[in-house]
């Protein structure tokens, strides 16, 4: 699944390079920083900041590829690279879907690596999804990741930001992966912020935090604690 993904982007590049300027085809790119990158509820980075950023290729029939990258605090090296590749469509005016499949890597720590596929359907300003690995991280088996979220027009400049979902492991794996006696099956993690835009960056406060106990957080750390996060981002 890496080499597919890999080969992928190597294809988009080849694409890219000898058209890019042509209208069916668009070049982005992102960053951010971050005063804790929180994935799916938890901390990756320790509850220390991040610096962030990506890009992505999309072609007007709705194919995609891209990567991201941040630093980590749980491994070695302290790097996480992703690469996916997918497919979006507008069904209607209000309706939109998204298929595709993401590979998470961290170079010095392949344990770590894994793959999802994914799918979300947005409308009217909603998304519901559900992201699927057959192995998750470290070998905890497969894994489901069910969510909603929503946004909310404050004005011209602002929005309210609501998230939650549902991280449901197989048999008791969820101990395994927290390092837990007890910690079930699954988790729930929630997210609340406002974002706006100034002079075309993008500024997020958020409170995100997970229902894990403290006593079952990784030998007892506050990473899977409420905490408030602030974002800032720029598309480029």
């Amino acid at each position: 699944m890496k080499n597919l993904i890999i080969a992928a982007l190597l294809l988009g590049a080849t694409f890219t390079g000898g058209a890019a300027l042509a209208d069916e085809h668009e070049i982005s790119g992102n960053v951010a920083l971050t005063t804790d990158y929180r994935f799916r509820g938890i901390s990756q980075t320790g509850r220390d900041p991040a610096i962030q950023g990506g890009f992505d290729y999309g072609h007007e029939s709705g194919l995609y590829i891209g990567t991201w990258a941040s630093n980590v605090s749980f491994t070695e090296g302290g790097t996480e690279i992703d690469a996916y590749a997918g497919w979006g469509t507008d069904l209607n005016d209000n309706m939109s879907l998204d298929l595709g499949v993401l590979y998470y890597a961290y170079p010095s720590d392949s344990d770590a690596d894994y793959v999802e596929i994914y799918g979300s359907l947005g409308f009217y300003g909603a998304t519901i999804g559900l992201n699927y690995s057959p192995e998750y991280t470290y070998d905890t088996g497969t894994y489901f990741y069910l969510y909603g979220a929503y946004s909310l027009p404050l004005g011209e400049n602002f929005s309210l930001d609501l998230n939650v979902g549902l991280n449901q492991f197989e048999d008791d794996n969820l101990d395994s992966f927290l390092g837990a006696a007890d910690a079930g099956k699954s988790y729930i993690d929630y997210s609340i912020g406002v974002t706006t835009s100034l002079a075309g960056v993008d500024l997020t406060l958020a409170y995100v935090g997970t229902d894990i106990s403290k006593s079952d957080c990784f030998g007892g750390t506050k990473d899977c604690e409420g905490n408030a996060v602030v974002t800032i981002s720029k598309s480029l």
